[in-house]
């Protein structure tokens, strides 16, 4: 394995670690932040889209939420797809805990951003239309295979994100990801759970003309699409790319350990 691949792979193995063995206190109370932080980038989306009609301008707005996000280190769901199951490929974590990470990190990422959409429809009334259009699209795009090819690009997105941001230590590299990706996911319409989800909720409390059931419906469509892209296109090639190379390239793992000696 490259000494690089190596790093890559113990900082994301580290962080799964600390990521699924704390409290439930510590786990939820971030969840929150995660969902308040990406209802920030939605808040932004919303206000620029409705002052300029301009799809792109509000997709380069959208991503002052990831940047957030990496900064104050709080979590989305789907960024949970790599890191847990990193530290379960490595033995330092159970898959009891990985499913006690989504369960709580989806619940609280949703809470945190209903509460913050809330507000930015009671104060700001002359967005309730743009929330109106944005969530209306998700809803009538239904249960069927674009809003599943979607949801799985969406979660291949983000996952990539997640490991591109533990390969490096740059802050500015790290930022650039987010934005990248964050980009991606508004411009393209991309469905992802979370995301989607804040979206709709502006557009149920601006009155729209569908209901909860019919979120709950697209969102676990959307969660099964997020999981088969983060888990299965970005997550499992990224750890077989690890073991594969560990497994099939001994003079490299020789090399690696002299120069750690050195």
């Amino acid at each position: 394995m490259s000494q690089q691949l190596q790093e890559t792979f113990d900082r994301t193995v580290d962080e799964g670690d600390y990521r699924i063995n704390r409290s439930w206190q510590s786990l939820l109370a971030t969840g929150a932040v995660g969902g308040l932080d990406v209802a920030m980038g939605v808040f932004a989306l919303l206000v620029v889209r409705h002052a300029t009609n301009s799809d792109i301008l509000g997709a380069l707005a959208f991503p002052i939420g990831f940047i957030a996000l990496s900064l104050a280190n709080s979590e989305l769901f789907t960024e949970n797809f790599l890191v847990p199951i990193a530290a379960v490929t490595a033995r330092r974590a159970e898959w009891p805990k990985v499913l006690r990470l989504w369960g709580g990190t989806a619940v609280t990422n949703l809470v945190g951003g209903w509460v913050l959409m809330a507000f930015v429809v009671g104060g700001l009334p002359e967005v309730r239309p743009t929330a109106v259009q944005l969530g209306t699209h998700y809803t009538h795009l239904g249960i069927g295979w674009t809003s599943f090819a979607t949801a799985v690009l969406g979660g291949t997105v983000i996952t990539l994100m997640t490991w591109m941001e533990h390969s490096t230590e740059s802050a500015g590299a790290k930022l650039l990801a987010a934005i990248v990706a964050g980009f991606l996911l508004a411009a393209g319409s991309l469905n992802h759970v979370i995301v989607v989800s804040i979206e709709t909720f502006a557009a149920l409390q601006a009155h729209a003309p569908f209901g909860y059931a019919d979120w709950a419906g697209m969102a676990a469509w959307a969660a099964l699409g997020n999981m088969l892209g983060g888990i299965g296109l970005v997550t499992v090639l990224r750890l077989v790319q690890v073991t594969g190379e560990d497994s099939e390239s001994p003079n490299r793992k020789r090399a690696r350990r002299s120069r750690r000696r050195s």
